[in-house]
């Protein structure tokens, strides 16, 4: 197990995974939306495995190796309470987004979104200090793709109503 885990650690650094994690976001708000629960679950089982998606770099980004290397140490060696404490923020924000859509609220969604990627901002920064500052670019992405295609399916909905 240890060995995977390992295999699974090095091709995290490959910053494609940082990119790619974020979209499932899509399919998670869609089988939400639909109501299709057991969809919805494995989008949340799925998920996990981009971590290893894409193939160990041969060389990562010296600001990869830091911010991982602040993960791990904050996931293996970190505070119990601040664990707990970010478990629990991450099931909140996935509840929250699914009953966002599961109530057919774009707007609250939108909202859920926002405001847990820029926590997730915050969170590393405050708790990783100036290496948080490389959860920042994925993060800015996210919320870019994520509030573009959310505007674009709210305008198509005003103009088909």
């Amino acid at each position: 197990m240890e060995i995977f885990l390992e295999w699974v650690w090095d091709r995290h650094h490959n910053i494609l995974s940082w990119y790619v994690r974020p979209l499932f976001i899509f399919p998670f708000c869609y089988f939400a939306y639909k109501r299709k629960l057991n969809y919805l679950l494995l989008v949340l089982i799925i998920f996990p495995t981009t971590l290893f998606w894409f193939p160990a770099p041969e060389e990562p980004s010296q600001k990869v190796l830091e911010y991982l290397s602040w993960e791990r140490e904050f996931l293996t060696q970190g505070i119990l309470w601040q664990k707990i404490l970010l478990l629990f923020l991450v099931i909140l924000f996935l509840f929250l987004l699914a009953l966002s859509f599961w109530k057919r609220s774009l707007l609250y969604g939108a909202v859920v979104l926002n405001i847990g990627t820029l926590l997730k901002v915050v969170w590393s920064i405050y708790f990783g200090g100036s290496i948080g500052n490389a959860a920042i670019l994925p993060s800015i992405i996210t919320l870019l793709i994520c509030n573009t295609a959310f505007w674009i399916i709210y305008r198509y909905k005003i103009k088909t109503a």
